[in-house]
């Protein structure tokens, strides 16, 4: 199995060029769009300029304006989501022959991205069979991921910043699964998330149903809208899982909007059609998920069609 360094990152936090090693490849990691606090100008062209030829493979699968500017560039291979649901599968035993040897990876730390690195260390080979549909699965929230891939992500939800077992969980992937006792420390990960999923029930309960005024957005109807900015509370000091309390709030309504703070998120099933992107004036990520300022709502809101007098009564 070829050796590489582990980076893991994300769009609005990526490691700095010149603590990753040698000659790198970014699988799955987005460019950052203006709602991650100073956007691709900010973010991503500073990390990729700062690598420079040690660049040796960009890919991805999120929607971004500026994938324009890399489109003659060999080295950056990108999708938008409704091309490629997920990024495995753009990993491929081609792709990986054509840019050769790399001494390090940085990747996206959800299954998606774990899983890419993965495959990208076996030569584009998928871990197990049915992992590429397992991935698109989790990351469109569509289809069924088997019991395997759910092991994985539950654990992986449970600890989204343990990067040893982020590293564990792609070693395990590397592998083919051939070390069973690695499994131990991933279910013990994931039976954490019970806790996370109790609070992220007792939550949902406290959705509000909106119907809009005039269907501003082909298909929305009405939205799911919940706070859960509780700065007094102590028990706001227990995780929840956000990706599940959307899930909530879709079952309710056509879209979902979240309050935390100063993070209000909007979230439309992956075929809905929805995208926020246009909606919001943004310039990358999915377009069926979004995170902005809170301070946006009111305008959100609105764009959606909603009434004054609702939008007046969530202040």
């Amino acid at each position: 199995m070829p050796r590489a360094e582990l980076a893991f990152a994300t769009p609005r936090k990526l490691p700095k060029a010149s603590a990753v090693k040698g000659r790198v490849v970014v699988l799955d990691v987005a460019f950052a769009s203006e709602a991650s606090g100073g956007g691709f100008e900010k973010i991503t062209k500073p990390f990729i300029d700062g690598l420079g030829p040690r660049l040796a493979a960009w890919v991805d699968h999120h929607d971004h304006a500026l994938h324009e500017r890399y489109k003659h560039d060999p080295r950056f291979v990108l999708a938008t989501k409704a091309q490629h649901g997920a990024c495995p599968e753009m990993v491929t035993r081609e792709l990986c022959a054509r840019v050769g040897a790399v001494d390090t990876i940085v990747c996206h730390t959800d299954f998606d991205g774990l899983c890419s690195a993965a495959k990208w260390l076996r030569g584009g080979e998928e871990p197990y069979e049915g992992a590429d549909d397992d991935a698109r699965a989790i990351d469109t929230r569509l289809g069924v991921p088997s019991a395997t891939a759910r092991r994985f992500d539950r654990a992986i939800r449970a600890r989204p910043r343990d990067t040893a077992l982020l590293g564990l969980i792609v070693r395990h992937l590397a592998s083919g699964l051939s070390d069973d006792s690695l499994w131990r420390t991933i279910d013990d990960a994931g039976r954490e998330l019970e806790a996370v999923e109790k609070v992220t029930h007792e939550l949902a309960r406290g959705y509000r149903r909106i119907d809009v005024l005039k269907v501003a957005v082909k298909g929305v109807t009405s939205i799911a809208f919940l706070d859960v900015t509780r700065k007094s509370d102590p028990q706001r000091r227990v995780r929840y899982d956000k990706t599940s309390l959307l899930l909530h709030g879709q079952e309710r309504a056509a879209i979902a909007l979240i309050v935390d703070g100063e993070t209000l998120t909007l979230a439309a099933p992956f075929d809905s059609g929805v995208n926020f992107l246009e909606l919001l004036g943004l310039s990358g990520g999915m377009p069926t998920l979004v995170s902005v300022q809170s301070s946006r709502l009111e305008e959100a809101l609105r764009l959606l069609g909603v009434s004054r007098a609702d939008v007046d009564s969530l202040r």
